[in-house]
């Protein structure tokens, strides 16, 4: 019922059987087709996917006499498929439907083609039930890079991100970060609807970026490439001062870059955040500043 009401999937289906199995859950963002599950192989089956009917399952369905054909979709019975989508706005046979009905299968119907149906519905599923959280901290884009600013209420993350907005840089989000994992090792940020582009700055309360310094100076979202830890300074702390070592952090699986940056009088810490972000950039490239020879 939700996927049929999201306007972001633009596939115009149909429904041909919503009589019952409208609220299945659908758990999975990959898709199935039925060829192997209508020709007798069920090794394999997910029912908690969506089940795509093509050209080609019809055009074996076509084949087979009216007892093979029904002993060959009573198959479905055996299992707790929550939804079958028809591609290519192809005609069913009326013992899918009569099956469906009495398994509580939705039945729904799209005139794109398998290709594009399944290309647009993978996308919309893998948007939709894709792993989350939320964390305290700020994202800002540097360089082309999305940097997540973590640490202690207070720290002066806001403060920091700030600054490098007015270097040219921009704020995805202040204070409240949306993680979202894209796949096996991508994590997407992204803020809330209520306080978009807004910034929290003691002092001068709740200010509107956008407004302030432009479009240009705010994102939607942004892929985490690696995350700065803004922590007290600590005098007894052993500090990394050759950049040899390489922490990380984890969110929802995936292992992110972070750099742990101490704050203190006298440190600019917004311009050593941009020095940062050009070390990850080198970086990447396999540039590393104390390999010999460099």
């Amino acid at each position: 019922r939700e996927l049929l009401g999201d306007s972001s999937l633009d596939l115009d289906i149909e429904v041909l059987q919503g009589e019952t199995g409208m609220d299945n859950e659908i758990r999975s963002s990959r898709i199935q087709k039925l060829g192997m599950v209508l020709a007798g192989y069920t090794g394999d089956i997910h029912p908690d996917q969506v089940q795509i009917l093509s050209g080609s399952e019809s055009y074996y369905l076509d084949t087979l006499s009216p007892e093979e054909r029904g002993e060959s979709i009573g198959r479905l019975k055996k299992h707790n498929i929550c939804c079958i989508l028809v591609t290519r706005g192809l005609e069913i046979p009326q013992e899918l439907l009569r099956v469906s009905m009495e398994s509580k299968i939705a039945v729904l119907r799209s005139g794109a083609s398998s290709a594009v149906t399944i290309a647009k519905l993978s996308g919309c599923l893998e948007k939709r039930l894709a792993p989350r959280m939320t964390i305290h901290g700020v994202l800002i884009e540097i360089f082309g890079l999305g940097v997540l600013l973590l640490g202690p209420s207070g720290i002066g993350k806001s403060e920091c991100a700030l600054e490098l907005v007015l270097k040219g840089h921009r704020l995805i989000t202040d204070d409240y970060v949306e993680l979202t994992r894209r796949g096996i090792d991508r994590l997407l940020g992204s803020g809330g609807s209520v306080l978009k582009h807004h910034m929290e700055l003691r002092g001068l309360g709740i200010i509107n970026i956008k407004e302030l310094f432009g479009i240009s100076a705010t994102s939607v979202s942004k892929t985490v490439d690696f995350a700065v830890r803004l922590e007290r300074w600590n005098s007894d702390a052993d500090y990394d001062r050759l950049g040899l070592d390489q922490d990380s952090v984890e969110f929802l699986g995936v292992s992110v870059p972070l750099v742990a940056m101490p704050v203190a009088p006298g440190r600019n810490v917004a311009t050593l955040v941009e020095v940062a972000a050009r070390i990850h950039l080198l970086r990447q490239r396999g540039y590393r500043p104390l390999k010999t020879g460099d």
